[in-house]
């Protein structure tokens, strides 16, 4: 999958970690490597050379790499590169914005030359969502048994008697290494499978302890390694040394065995857990790839009975001999397949506008018609619970239009999601009312009983948040809102709880008016 072609973008802010990162790709087999120091330097690279792979540091001054993601997305030019992100720190939701960016793998630091291979290939092999048809990817490679292993420990010390010592309190446990010098710890400890934890002497000829706990601090692989440094020296201004240099406990020697053991015991448990973070994020983003790869397949899949149905329709509409009312069924039937056949297509927008590379194209969209032509349609729709739903035009005449600067198809998926939630949510033989005032900006109240309960208020508009409605997905009044602002607009929500009301007031920018 790394041949000498490819061509590897190194974003991080820091010079050291830009040379060992690029150093580990250039043991995989990279031979062309370009760095930067921020997202906005990498963005003129990408702009200026092609690049076949970015690998980005998260937190970085100037443009951070979760900017310099959304830029990338956002370019067509750009927007299917592999994307890596490197991060030290990140809680879950920093993740899942990430996935929703487009991330293509995510690595932890520390990691090894073989973690970053392994990402590489699996990024290579994603395809960042954006609308288009799915991509069979090629197997990830499996991971390799010795990343299965029991954890490894490292043993260093000069003296044979006590590496003999401390590697046989742990050898049935666990995988133990020992060595006796730092030369020989510091190539394991940088190698592609370093241990999961180092027992240091800090007495030792050649290279002492504190020299090697240096070295491993300044590179990627090594300097997140729990050390326990087991010394003889008492001397506080020396074990202040070691804590500086990132050592986590002190073992005087003689060694007492079983304080020794409940040490490492409680370290591993430390590193199994960041291992399972990383695990966790792989899932997520496998997870993430097969909805985006499902939610392709959905769309082609629907269209197909969605175009015959509108066939039909039209053709029940040209064969004539129709009574008025099912002339208006069927009209009605042919708008709502046209619009939904759209509404299918908005998925593509409405990740654009999640992941803030949707580019608004303002057109007139006339909004008192539309309006009632979907209150029409939910007349039909919601016959059975017998509402009353009512449209009213403020300050204006029949004939005057009510022009909205916006979207055609966002402002029907608003509308059309805004008023659903209202049908649904209103008590059978109650009453619906839509108020359109053509100032500036438009502003449209949608009003209905019961008035939102007060603990599910603050969540009305969170994404997956649902009320009362079993079947319901909690997307609606999400979507409204993100479509609402995405064409410069907004959307409140309002309660009367003395007349148990709910009203969402919306406002679009007015086409025109200075």
């Amino acid at each position: 999958m790394i041949t000498a072609d490819t061509v590897f973008l190194v974003v991080d802010d820091t010079d050291t970690m830009r040379k060992v990162n690029s150093s580990q790709l250039e043991r995989l087999g990279a031979r062309q490597i370009l760095t930067a120091a921020n997202g906005k330097e990498a963005l003129t690279l990408l702009r200026a050379r092609k690049v076949n792979v970015i690998l980005s540091d998260r937190n970085m001054p100037v443009m951070d790499g979760l900017t310099l993601l959304r830029e990338v997305r956002s370019d067509p030019k750009l927007a299917m590169l592999p994307f890596i992100m490197i991060t030290a720190e990140s809680s879950r939701a920093q993740i899942t914005e990430a996935i929703a960016a487009g991330v293509s793998n995510i690595l932890i630091k520390p990691y090894t030359a073989n973690d970053l291979s392994l990402r590489i290939v699996r990024a290579m092999n994603h395809r960042p969502r954006l609308h288009s048809p799915p991509v069979i990817a090629e197997p990830a490679p499996q991971e390799s048994t010795e990343e299965k292993c029991r954890p490894t420990l490292l043993v260093v010390d000069d003296v044979p008697d006590n590496l003999a010592l401390i590697a046989g309190l742990f050898q049935d446990e666990y995988r133990v290494l020992a060595v006796r010098d730092g030369h020989r710890a510091l190539a394991i400890c940088t190698s592609e499978t370093p241990p999961d934890l180092l027992l240091l002497d800090v007495m030792m000829p050649n290279m002492d302890g504190f020299e090697l706990a240096q070295h491993l601090r300044s590179h990627p692989s090594a300097s997140r390694i729990p050390i326990i440094f087991i010394t003889a020296m008492n001397d506080p201004a020396a074990q202040l040394r070691g804590l500086e240099l990132g050592a986590v406990d002190f073992v005087s020697k003689p060694v007492d065995p079983k304080s020794l053991h409940l040490r490492v015991s409680n370290l591993l448990r430390l590193v199994e857990q960041r291992n399972d973070l990383q695990q966790q994020y792989d899932t997520m983003m496998e997870l993430e790839q097969l909805r985006e790869e499902s939610s392709c397949i959905s769309r082609h899949d629907l269209k197909a009975p969605l175009c015959n149905i509108l066939g039909l329709a039209r053709s029940l509409l040209e064969g004539g001999n129709l009574l008025p009312r099912q002339l208006q069924m069927l009209h009605s039937l042919e708008a709502d397949s046209q619009n939904l056949l759209g509404m299918i297509d908005l998925d593509g927008d409405i990740y654009k506008i999640e992941t803030g590379s949707f580019e608004l194209k303002p057109v007139t969209v006339e909004l008192l018609p539309l309006v009632r032509s979907l209150c029409d349609s939910a007349r039909l729709t919601y016959q059975a619970k017998k509402l009353t739903i009512e449209v009213a035009a403020q300050d204006t005449s029949e004939s005057a239009p009510v022009l909205a600067s916006g979207d055609a198809l966002l402002c029907f998926s608003l509308l059309n999601n805004l008023l659903k939630n209202a049908c649904e949510a209103a008590p059978e033989k109650s009453r619906v009312r839509l108020t359109l005032t053509p100032t500036d900006p438009i502003e449209l109240v949608i009003e209905n009983q019961p008035a939102v309960p007060a603990t599910f208020r603050s969540r009305f508009f969170e994404k997956y948040a649902s009320h009362g409605n079993s079947r319901g997905t909690g997307l609606g009044t999400y979507s409204a809102k993100l479509l609402a602002e995405a064409q410069k607009g907004s959307l409140e929500l309002e309660v009367d709880d003395e007349a148990n009301l709910t009203r969402l007031r919306l406002q679009l920018p007015s086409w025109g008016v200075a």
